[in-house]
Parts: C-alpha cells; sequence; structure tokens
C-alpha cells in the first residue's frame, strides 16, 4: 500500500525525491493512516484544482485496501 501511494505521487510532481509516505500504526477503529509529504512546490499538483487529485487518490487507495480486507485514510501534509 505504501508503494502504491508512493507510485501515484511520484508520478505526478516534478521532485520525486521529496516524496515521502509515513505510516502509522493500526488506531483504534481498525484504519491505517497514510502520510504523503511531498514538496512545497509540488503540493498543487497532488491536490488538483479543488481537490479533485486528492480525493482520486484517497479513492484509489480505498479502493487497494478494500481488496486487502483493510481500511486507509490518506492525509496529505
Amino acid at each position: 500500500m505504501k508503494e502504491l501511494l508512493e507510485g501515484l505521487a511520484k508520478s505526478l510532481v516534478e521532485n520525486s525525491d521529496e516524496v515521502r509516505v509515513t505510516v502509522d500504526e493500526v488506531n483504534e477503529d481498525g484504519i491505517t493512516v497514510y502520510h504523503l509529504s511531498v514538496a512545497e512546490d509540488d503540493i498543487g499538483r497532488v491536490i488538483g484544482k479543488q481537490g479533485r487529485i486528492a480525493k482520486a487518490i484517497r479513492v484509489v487507495m480505498r479502493s487497494a485496501a478494500s481488496r486487502r480486507n483493510e481500511k486507509v485514510q490518506v492525509e496529505i501534509d
């Protein structure tokens, strides 16, 4: 899952070396939180107009997680 998020983000940004994904432990609700950090110049590319790209990233991650019977949440830092 972490590799999927990194791959999605690296394909969107110019500074792919700046992409960082950290994973929190599963919380009491059974949700794993993924934190995506990118370069300050690339944050707009990851969020997109009106948050459409960010929403799409979250949909892809939730879909992949549901195939593995997991719950995920993506935070863009």
